[in-house]
């Protein structure tokens, strides 16, 4: 995105915070483009045969965004963010929907046609536990978790993580490497 270009998005998120409703419709087509790519990196996180897709995606962010009154949009970086912790928070919320389920909340018979089905829930069970262990690094060190967060979640640089954070650089390329390892460490404990 051009300098000025997100001057205009900071300007837009700002005026949509203050409850102008015409700001959010010119902001609309500025950002989705960012928000599909950040969308398809998730999404390429997920597991085969997702039931959500990128616009999906998308599109449930920006309903949930819509029914925000009053934000305090800091500029498009932050905006990025919260958009990419609302992604994080469906897929999370939706494979733990799908693992309850499979847990007896909507239990059915497994045919053995359905095999190549089972491998399935991993990819939910790993999701969850990203989670989970994010959530006690974010107890621990609020800093390194919302790197992680912005980063792996988000797609976002490490110059436009530490914008966010008013950190260094070279803070942010610290906390995601001890973040990453302490994470894969907690998710080794949880299998």
């Amino acid at each position: 995105m051009e300098p000025s270009e997100s001057v205009d998005v900071t300007k837009l998120l700002r005026a949509w915070g203050s409850g102008d409703k015409e700001a959010l419709d010119a902001l609309t087509p500025r950002v989705y483009n960012e928000l599909r790519r950040m969308a398809r990196r998730y999404m390429q996180n997920e597991r085969a045969g997702h039931t959500m897709q990128a616009t999906a995606l998308v599109n449930e962010v920006y309903l949930r965004m819509v029914d925000v009154n009053g934000a305090n949009w800091q500029d498009r970086v932050h905006f990025f963010a919260v958009s990419a912790n609302m992604m994080r928070r469906i897929l999370v919320d939706q494979a733990r929907t799908r693992a309850s389920a499979r847990r007896g909340g909507g239990a059915h018979r497994l045919n053995l046609d359905d095999a190549p089905e089972v491998a399935s829930p991993l990819r939910d069970r790993e999701v969850i536990a990203l989670d989970d262990a994010l959530e006690l690094l974010a107890g621990l060190d609020p800093r390194k978790a919302k790197v992680v967060e912005l980063r792996f979640f988000g797609g976002l640089s490490v110059e436009e993580t530490g914008q966010i954070l008013g950190i260094s650089e070279q803070s942010v390329m610290r906390d995601w490497k001890l973040a990453k390892v302490w994470l894969q460490r907690e998710m080794k404990k949880e299998k």
